[in-house]
């Protein structure tokens, strides 16, 4: 080996970026935004007034009717006859505000015995009508 190539080449440039100066400034910037954002976010105190309306009015419970497999009609699990139960619909509809009705029909009553009740709650104005099915 000769003594010239035990010398770096003094032609060839090594470009590197200095990481350090870098990392100084963003470790700066980073404990500024730490110590500046706990203070802007408590630094108004305001006290909100109070609102002066009522509470609201609790909300009426649900009517739950069922349609059992023989096709009977149940009003909160007690029977109700054919001809009751356009009564009791019409009673639900008045009152106000008016309680939403649960709708249930069992898996092997007839689909004409959920359709009269469903037909029957809509001819008495019930405008709350929920469908209870199985997950």
């Amino acid at each position: 080996m000769t003594p010239s190539n035990l010398e770096p080449d003094q032609g060839e440039l090594h470009s590197e970026i200095n990481m350090i100066p870098l990392i100084d400034v963003m470790l700066v910037l980073l404990i500024v935004f730490i110590v500046t954002v706990p203070v802007i976010t408590h630094s108004i105190d305001v006290q909100l007034p109070r609102a002066a309306t009522e509470a609201s009015a609790p909300q009426p419970q649900a009517v739950r009717l069922s349609v059992d497999a023989q096709g009977g009609f149940h009003w909160n699990d007690a029977a109700v006859p054919d001809a009751e139960l356009m009564q009791r619909l019409h009673a639900l509809a008045q009152q106000v505000p008016q309680p939403p009705l649960h709708l249930e029909g069992d898996a092997a009553a007839r689909y004409e015995r959920v359709a009269l009740a469903l037909a029957a709650a809509q001819r008495a104005g019930i405008e709350r009508l929920v469908f209870i099915t199985q997950p």
